[in-house]
C-alpha cells in the first residue's frame, strides 16, 4: 500500500475546505457553504427540562429503599440509614415540587 491510513493523516477532500474559527476547533465545511458562527444548545434539544421522569424516579427509590427494612436481616442498625435516606430523598423531591410550582412568580 503506498498510501498511509491512520488517525495522523489528513487527507484531502476536494469537496470541503478546513477554516480557522475563532474560540473553536478547525472546521471543515462543504464547497460553497459558510461556516456556523454560533450554534445554540437550544438547536440541539438541551435546552428541554425533564417534567416527571426525576419525580417518578425519585419516588420509585423512596419505595425501593424503605422495601429494604423488610427481610431476614436481625440487626436494625441499616434501617436507621435507610430510613434517613429515604427522607432525605423525600425532603429533596418535596422541595423540587414547590420549586416547580412557584417558579414563574417573583
Amino acid at each position: 500500500m503506498s498510501e498511509q491510513h491512520g488517525p495522523g493523516v489528513r487527507q484531502h477532500n476536494p469537496l470541503t475546505t478546513r477554516v480557522n474559527q475563532p474560540n473553536r476547533e478547525e472546521g471543515v465545511v462543504r464547497a460553497g457553504e459558510h461556516p456556523v458562527e454560533h450554534e445554540r444548545p437550544e438547536d440541539w434539544g438541551w435546552h428541554h427540562r425533564m417534567r416527571t421522569a426525576p419525580q417518578v424516579a425519585g419516588w420509585l427509590t423512596v419505595v425501593a429503599m424503605l422495601s429494604y427494612t423488610w427481610g431476614n436481616h436481625e440487626g436494625r442498625m441499616e434501617d436507621v440509614f435507610l430510613f434517613a435516606i429515604a427522607a432525605g430523598l423525600v425532603v429533596l423531591l418535596l422541595w423540587d415540587l414547590r420549586r416547580k410550582r412557584t417558579a414563574w412568580r417573583p
